[in-house]
């Protein structure tokens, strides 16, 4: 019985080897899927990358958008230590340095993982935050283009 089963193995083996050589390559250009490794930072809110994940930005107008919109939260440069009592530490996260599981080399990557936050929105951790990040393309309060700049912006204080 013993060799039926180690026979029976190789030939699952063999096929399962197959199937991944006839799989269809990925493509390098390809988005990410909503579905993210748990070791990478995810907002609150759900939903999916919006249009400005794959539009090209621009970081001197991003730095505008940021100034006006996100400085408030952020600090300057989005160096943080602005307070967020209710939190579970109290603060607002720094965007420089950002949370080091939201970069990669991969610029779609990075644009994506960035995107998803500022889209949706997001509240932080802890019994009752008194701050939470609005949902910026959502609520429409920022267009896709600003939400492309203000992404270079924040990927310029945070290069791989």
């Amino acid at each position: 019985m013993h060799k039926k089963a180690m026979m029976y193995l190789s030939v699952g083996l063999m096929i399962m080897g197959l199937l991944a050589a006839c799989a269809s390559p990925a493509t390098p250009t390809a988005a990410p899927t909503d579905a993210a490794p748990a070791d990478i930072a995810r907002p609150s809110n759900p939903g999916g990358p919006g249009a400005a994940a794959t539009m090209t930005g621009e970081a001197t107008a991003g730095a505008q958008v940021f100034v006006d919109n996100c400085k408030k939260c952020h600090g300057e440069e989005g160096k943080g230590g602005v307070d967020n009592p209710g939190s579970t530490d109290e603060t607002i996260p720094p965007l420089n340095p950002i949370d080091e599981t939201l970069i990669s080399k991969d610029a779609t990557v990075y644009a994506y993982n960035l995107d998803l936050f500022i889209e949706h929105g997001s509240t932080a951790e802890g019994p009752s935050p008194k701050e939470s990040m609005p949902a910026w393309g959502d609520e429409k309060k920022l267009t896709d283009q600003q939400i492309a700049d203000v992404i270079a912006y924040v990927m310029s204080l945070n290069k791989p």
